[in-house]
């Protein structure tokens, strides 16, 4: 790949899980990458050392209380520095980018997705969200404006490798799921479960609310949406099944049996390079899989009473306009007031479940329609949790 243009990166959530594993990618990979923006929503201070180390052009902090201290850190340097959350999609703009890794978490990337499609950006996108929510209407941007979307979820990323030169109909895509950090729990124990207890991943290390959303399989279930949207493929045709080494990523099942998987140790840095580099893969040498060390992969269904989330997210699904996104808003609020104390564990899915019982429902949503659904759900479920 040498002689080739650099590729320029605006990485949006650059301090999160996913964000500093990016900047490992392009760590390992100077000669094809530069950073030209990075975004923060809190974390002015590993911001300003990131935007430093990369030589970045620019740098946002989407909470504006923190401008000046950011601002004061970088002020030896030529970076320029923005605030708030319009500056966080406005720098998508930049012609010096020609990738968006969206790497924020929840609501708040989607309207930096959308931008990102508008300025016929190529967009590695890890925030889920943005296709649980409006996924429709992004789809169809994006292939109007021919821009590329690839996935940068571990279990999509399986997903498209396995589909990369196919041309058969397939019959169904399997997602795996590790069952988050209540696998082994009876039902009854979980009431009682801490924050504390619900973040010790038994094999992915995340940020706090996808780590969340794993142990009450709402992220699962809007992998499920997201397959949808990225794949075409109806609900009835994905399945989801639990896999407890995590080394199966997902599966494709084509119509005369034949099943296609990607294997890896659980590690984000092989989708995030593959989202990037792609038709490239990245080199990666201490990437070593020892079939010795993983002897054994099991599989067993999901028990659809314990993880009440995964229905609930195929039923928004199969209904489709503004039910995900009202689904979505409820589960943001209650997993803050879960990690917070401030509700248990089992209160989770059921404010998801009265925001869906209470909540107006549109059903072909413009994108200021999902924001007054988005508003409206956070607004019943604090008023459910009285928060």
């Amino acid at each position: 790949m040498s002689g080739m243009k650099k590729q320029g990166l605006a990485i949006l959530g650059s301090t999160g899980s996913i964000g500093v594993q990016t900047l490992d990618i392009v760590r390992e990979n100077p000669d094809v990458f530069e950073v030209v923006t990075l975004t923060a929503n809190r974390n002015w201070e590993l911001l300003a050392r990131q935007a430093v180390e990369f030589d970045a052009d620019s740098v946002v902090i989407a909470d504006e209380r923190f401008y000046t201290p950011l601002k004061e850190a970088l002020a030896d340097s030529q970076i320029k520095v923005y605030a708030g959350e319009n500056a966080v999609a406005d720098v998508t703009a930049n012609s010096n980018v020609d990738t968006v890794v969206n790497a924020l978490v929840g609501y708040a990337g989607m309207i930096p997705t959308v931008r990102s499609i508008e300025n016929g950006k190529k967009v590695a996108l890890a925030n889920k969200e943005s296709l649980v929510v409006g996924g429709e209407t992004i789809m169809r941007m994006a292939m109007e404006r021919r821009v590329p979307i690839l996935p940068v979820d571990s279990e999509h990323s399986a997903i498209f490798q396995c589909l990369i030169g196919e041309q058969s109909p397939l019959r169904r895509l399997i997602i795996t799921c590790s069952g988050g950090a209540f696998r082994d729990l009876p039902r009854e124990a979980l009431k009682e479960m801490t924050a504390e207890q619900a973040l010790k991943h038994p094999q992915w290390t995340m940020g706090a609310k996808i780590t969340i959303d794993s142990a009450t399989l709402v992220n699962k279930g809007f992998e499920v949406i997201e397959a949808h949207w990225l794949f075409g493929v109806e609900a009835e045709r994905i399945s989801v099944i639990i896999h407890p080494q995590s080394i199966i990523h997902s599966l494709v099942e084509f119509e005369d049996g034949a099943l296609k998987a990607q294997l890896g140790t659980p590690d984000m840095h092989m989708p995030i390079s593959f989202a990037l580099m792609f038709p490239h893969r990245a080199s990666r040498p201490s990437e070593r899989f020892c079939f010795a060390d993983h002897p054994t992969l099991t599989f067993s269904e999901v028990d659809r009473v314990k993880y009440p989330a995964l229905d609930i997210a195929y039923d928004c699904l199969r209904r489709g306009g503004t039910a995900a996104c009202t689904m979505n808003g409820a589960n943001e609020v209650a997993v803050a007031a879960f990690l917070n104390h401030k509700c248990g564990y089992t209160d989770i899915v059921r404010t998801i479940e009265h925001a869906l019982c209470k909540a107006a429902f549109t059903a072909t949503p413009s994108l200021d329609d999902y924001a007054l659904c988005n508003a409206e759900a956070r607004k019943i479920a604090s008023e459910f949790l009285g928060i």
